[in-house]
């Protein structure tokens, strides 16, 4: 074989697997029971419950934050992420997070913010640390 066409062949092979990963990636939107029964990692939307605890201490760990969402089937669930508290963290409209279930927690990765209209849809996008 030409050495062209090993090279066609391998880039085609690397093409399909990157495209594998992201789509497996781009997942729609799951609840909290959903997570449980798939003990795999998911992306739930849901409303902050404001009237439950949100503990960040960034003198004790930076990198903790956990609050109480509320997902489209009305589940409440605390999540712990492993990063700071964003800011204006409480005006968020709606916040979808990425992650597991273990036990009765769900562990984030990441975090995305729906912000108030008065920053006309702008989304805030936290990578935490995993």
């Amino acid at each position: 074989m030409k050495k062209i066409v090993i090279v066609a062949i391998m880039l085609i092979a690397g093409g399909i697997f990157l495209l594998t990963t992201i789509a497996s990636d781009a997942s729609t939107y799951a609840t909290f029971q959903d997570a449980k029964d798939s003990g795999k990692r998911v992306k739930i939307a849901g409303q902050l419950a404001k009237d439950k605890e949100m503990v960040y201490n960034p003198e004790k760990d930076p990198n903790y934050f956990s609050f109480f969402i509320k997902d489209t089937d009305g589940e409440e669930k605390k999540v712990i992420l492993a990063a700071a508290k964003p800011q204006d963290f409480e005006l968020s409209e709606q916040i979808v997070v990425t992650g597991e279930m273990q036990g009765e927690d769900f562990y984030a990765t990441d975090l995305l913010m729906k912000c108030p209209s008065k920053y006309k849809d702008e989304e805030i996008y936290i990578k935490g640390e995993q």
